[in-house]
């Protein structure tokens, strides 16, 4: 990831870029967009891809899985999306927590 903290200010990256960092052709990325729902970037009217910083934090997982740590790409996937679960209920959660206070709030005042 070296080569995006030089970029910090920056919001989108292109397919090269990404795949430069994570030191892949950029077959292989495309190839995880098929095989992984989450991976989902933003494409321009030409249809260029675009990838956030979430998008390649995804990568950097899925690379680490795959490459690193010899999952299959349905053992990776597997994993991805059950932390991805994970973090939908408790910013789901957070977001409850935070409604039921203001509620309480409301309620003192009247």
């Amino acid at each position: 990831m070296k080569y995006f903290e030089k970029e910090i200010n920056k919001k989108y990256f292109n397919i090269g870029e990404v795949a430069e960092s994570l030191n892949v052709n950029t077959s292989l990325i495309r190839f995880w967009e098929e095989k992984f729902e989450i991976l989902n970037p933003k494409k321009n009217k030409k249809g260029k891809r675009k990838y956030t910083k979430k998008d390649i934090k995804i990568l950097n997982e899925i690379y680490n899985l795959v490459k690193g740590k010899g999952y299959t790409i349905k053992g990776a996937n597997s994993i991805i999306e059950s932390k991805n679960n994970y973090t939908n209920q408790n910013e789901i959660l957070e977001s409850l927590i935070k409604i039921k206070k203001s509620i309480e709030n409301l309620k003192d005042r009247i």
